[in-house]
């Protein structure tokens, strides 16, 4: 037993539609969860700014806050940091995202695809990694979308604004048959009930927040980490960039308890 708190990390607040996966399988788990928010979004930076912000922060949720595992719950710096942060920090448990291709390749019945995602990650060498190993005989319709991550850290999720953006990324896939979908980035699952919305009950929707969640379960299992003391403790937020504003955006989209302490990165 490790009574040690989990980490999450992303550019953004969109890591927190995997924290809140997490907490529904974990609840007897601690959580820090630090947001770039200041830097946001990732998806126009350049690789070498988003590995030394992830650097930073993974240093910051190790040592200072020794965490027993960090999550990137983010696409772009999953790709772009991932790797280079397992071999800055051999001994510790880092936890990547990427897009549920796989599973909604072996889904689709019309053998069409769809994945809305930023640009970055749209044209990222791992992403195209992914179709070659899970999707060679499925026709995969990418987007990325810019302004979609921007309506979820303003908590604009079902706004008429909002849905317009969509269906101007979404209306194309339609038309063309795709009978499942991608959402590629951790900040999408917010938006789901509005993307349903659109899309209609004959296009199933992919997130990674459970399939994360269930990850992070089985590894902790494995190293005998898991916490069985139900901790009291509170869930902390450490969100770069820092107002009222975000903190009630936060509050939102996490929908569990949790205090907010400074950040200085």
């Amino acid at each position: 037993m490790d009574t040690r708190a989990i980490a999450f990390f992303d550019s953004g607040l969109g890591g927190l539609s995997i924290a809140r996966a997490a907490k529904a399988l974990l609840p007897g788990e601690r959580f820090l969860y630090a947001g770039d928010c200041a830097n946001a979004p990732y998806g126009d930076k350049a690789p070498e700014f988003i590995l030394d912000r992830v650097t930073a922060f993974a240093r910051f949720l190790f040592e200072k806050e020794n965490a027993k595992a960090l999550v990137i719950a983010c696409n772009t710096a999953t790709a772009e940091a991932a790797d280079a942060l397992r071999a800055r920090f051999p001994n510790e448990i880092i936890i990547g995202v990427e897009p549920a291709i796989k599973p909604a390749a072996t889904f689709s019945k019309t053998r069409k695809i769809g994945m809305i995602s930023t640009t970055r990650t749209a044209t990222s060498r791992r992403y195209a990694q992914l179709i070659d190993h899970y999707a060679k005989d499925v026709e995969v319709i990418s987007k990325g979308c810019p302004g979609l991550m921007e309506c979820v850290e303003a908590g604009d999720l079902d706004t008429p604004a909002t849905k317009a953006l969509l269906h101007t990324y979404l209306d194309d896939m339609l038309e063309a048959g795709i009978d499942a979908l991608v959402l590629g980035c951790t900040h999408y699952p917010f938006l789901a009930p509005t993307i349903e919305s659109i899309t209609g009950p004959a296009v199933k929707l992919f997130t990674p927040d459970t399939a994360v969640a269930r990850q992070i379960k089985r590894v902790l299992a494995q190293k005998d980490l898991l916490n069985d003391a139900k901790t009291s403790e509170p869930d902390i937020f450490f969100i770069a960039g820092d107002n009222e504003k975000r903190r009630e955006i936060t509050r939102r989209l996490y929908a569990y308890p949790a205090t907010f302490a400074e950040l200085t990165l």
